[in-house]
């Protein structure tokens, strides 16, 4: 029995969305490098829906289009974007889930929905950027970061932006992003799956009306992760930025909410965050709707550890190698990046480099090997000498017998 909407945030929503999430996952987008081509047919699938308004918001400097897309007709006023930068796709995907899920009937989730519209109104703009996600890139055609523009208004993305919350005065704002997959929840081997922000609206980083409602929000959308994934929730730096929209946007009366989409073992194409997007917003929503969200207590905002970077791709700790002669021990620090190799950006090769060397004692691996014992040698056996930036490629091997190769960032256990 889901258990949801007019009776508050039920314990166990968040686990009632996450199981339910596959049947409303919108098929058409399974990998993050899509195009602004590929949500069009998607939007006027959208349009034929009586639940949904879609209005044109404007165009990006290439005359690409930016959609609007409204649902609800509740009081309160929530405006949601996503890929402000065109490489951050997650919740681009997240969102053409919601449209599914809030186009449903008869699942066990309709008092949830009714809830959610009757209490909010939605408007959504699910690719802000289509200029940067053609060219999968942070920035704008202009080459301005977007999220750095909120003041001088150079980028007809960042009017669009200012001109949405200027006119609708929404008292929520989801402000929706990836980061790296290398943060840690706090100082621990835990990866930052998610992390959230309630945007500083001055150096100070003074706690108005207007924020403590995001702090309380993210209260609550914490709490939903956690039961899902543990100790992976991350605090984004709330260090006052004064050219970010985030930042401004708080200023200027609106609660904002900022999500990071960081990273999650085994899962390159973000499909598993993908859905603990969808199970936040949605709670989130529902918290917004249902009032809950007032009762949570401000001050557990600062409990969210604050996400920092203590990952590497992989971390080999212990490893010996020769040099002049002479042993000694190493931690070996490797990370690898995706490089594009056409000009659509629409495919690309992981290529490793070693990043750190020494005493990495500190630091975590996403992947980690102890390489107590092993000697560093060349792919033909030779004793070898890492040296920083260069490719996470070489062999470990104990009294002439290889044990590992690192090929490309990547273990693989050598033949026996």
């Amino acid at each position: 029995m889901i258990v949801s909407g007019a009776q508050g945030q039920a314990q166990n929503l968040p686990k009632q969305l996450h199981d339910a999430h596959a049947s409303f996952i919108e098929p058409a987008l399974t990998l993050r490098r899509f195009k602004h081509r590929d949500l069009m047919p998607l939007i006027e699938k959208i349009r034929t829906n009586p639940r949904f308004e879609v209005t044109l918001a404007g165009k990006s400097l290439e005359e690409r289009d930016i959609y609007l897309i409204k649902a609800g007709t509740g009081k309160t006023k929530i405006l949601l974007w996503s890929q402000m930068h065109g490489d951050e796709a997650t919740a681009t995907m997240a969102i053409m889930d919601i449209f599914r899920f809030l186009a449903a009937t008869n699942d066990g989730f309709d008092a949830l929905r009714t809830s959610i519209l009757a209490n909010t109104t939605l408007y959504f703009v699910p690719m802000l950027n289509p200029d940067g996600a053609e060219r999968w890139q942070r920035r704008t055609a202009h080459d301005i970061d977007m999220n750095r523009d909120a003041l001088r208004l150079q980028a007809p993305e960042s009017v669009i932006l200012k001109g949405l919350q200027q006119s609708l005065k929404p008292e929520f704002g989801f402000n929706l992003h990836d980061q790296g997959t290398r943060y840690s929840a706090g100082h621990t081997p835990n990866l930052a799956t998610i992390s959230f922000l309630a945007t500083a609206y001055d150096y100070a980083r003074s706690m108005n009306a207007v924020r403590e409602r995001s702090t309380k929000l993210i209260v609550g959308m914490n709490r939903a992760l956690q039961s899902l994934i543990p100790n992976q929730v991350g605090r984004y730096s709330d260090e006052h930025e004064p050219r970010a929209f985030g930042d401004n946007i708080q200023k200027w009366g609106t609660s904002l909410v900022l999500i990071e989409s960081g990273g999650y073992r085994n899962d390159p194409e973000k499909q598993y965050i993908r859905k603990l997007n969808f199970v936040a917003i949605l709670t989130g929503l529902n918290a917004i709707a249902g009032g809950s969200y007032t009762k949570e207590k401000t001050g557990e905002y600062n409990n969210i550890p604050q996400n920092e970077r203590f990952h590497f791709d992989l971390l080999i700790r212990n490893a010996t190698m020769r040099l002049k002669g002479k042993k000694y021990t190493v931690d070996i620090g490797i990370n690898q990046e995706e490089v594009h190799t056409d000009s659509t950006a629409s495919t690309f090769v992981i290529k490793s480099k070693v990043e750190d060397l020494g005493d990495l004692s500190v630091f975590y691996g996403i992947e980690e090997l102890d390489a107590t014992g092993l000697e560093v040698v060349t792919e033909a056996g030779r004793a070898k000498a890492i040296k920083l930036g260069e490719a996470g490629t070489f062999g470990l091997r104990k009294d002439k017998e290889t044990h590992y190769t690192i090929q490309n960032g990547r273990v693989k256990a050598a033949n026996k």
